[in-house]
């Protein structure tokens, strides 16, 4: 198999918008640094990491680890009942395994989106997962594309990224990989365009036009 793809989760492959917003509600509610913030404030920052996120909303720098933990610990509990595989991510992950070699880049910690995936049966499928606590740069560096081709001992000539937003996007560029957008997640087709005009409406499609560039 010379082709390797690489695969973001949130809005890629999994629905984990609820356990998200609840989770980090339940910080900023634990700690009361700030008030109230809408989901669509929240969900408008999915695909950055968690301090990011946080800091986004107001939480001062020197708590924001605090608000990191609590969150941790509320998602780790919630996660498995509040996520769900998109329609067509099972068969995406399935076809493209027929052809290629998979890895998966999340800013997502990597200990809880591997139990995830093992919890969903499709774990099995992937060489590697790089997660936040695995790079000191997350994405849109390239850092954790760097280390989930080394661990791979794969290519970048013909290794491709399937995420859906413009971090995923950047950071193939800058990793010198291809990339296909999806519209299954975070952000829309007018933002995606902004950076591509390879966009598909889901991994499944993605991973189609993948194999049918051979």
């Amino acid at each position: 198999m010379n082709t390797t793809i690489l695969f973001d989760l949130d809005g890629t492959l999994i629905d984990s918008t609820e356990a998200i917003v609840e989770s980090f509600r339940h910080s900023l509610a634990c700690h009361g640094d700030v008030g109230e913030v809408s989901e669509s404030h929240i969900t408008s920052q999915i695909g950055h990491t968690l301090e990011t996120m946080f800091a986004a909303v107001g939480v001062p720098d020197g708590r924001i680890a605090a608000h990191v933990e609590t969150y941790k610990l509320h998602y780790r509990e919630i996660s498995r009942f509040k996520t769900f595989l998109l329609p067509g991510a099972k068969e995406a992950i399935e076809e493209a395994a027929a052809f290629a070699r998979l890895g998966i880049v999340t800013t997502k910690t990597g200990l809880y989106s591997r139990e995830l995936m093992e919890h969903f049966g499709v774990m099995e499928y992937f060489e590697v997962l790089i997660g936040r606590e695995h790079v000191e740069n997350p994405k849109p560096h390239p850092e954790p594309i760097y280390k989930a081709l080394e661990a791979m001992k794969r290519p970048r000539n013909t290794a491709w990224m399937i995420g859906d937003t413009r971090l995923d996007i950047e950071a193939s560029a800058r990793a010198g990989i291809g990339c296909v957008a999806v519209t299954s997640g975070y952000d829309n087709a007018e933002q995606l365009l902004t950076l591509t005009d390879i966009i598909q409406p889901d991994a499944l499609e993605a991973v189609r036009f993948i194999a049918a560039r051979g």
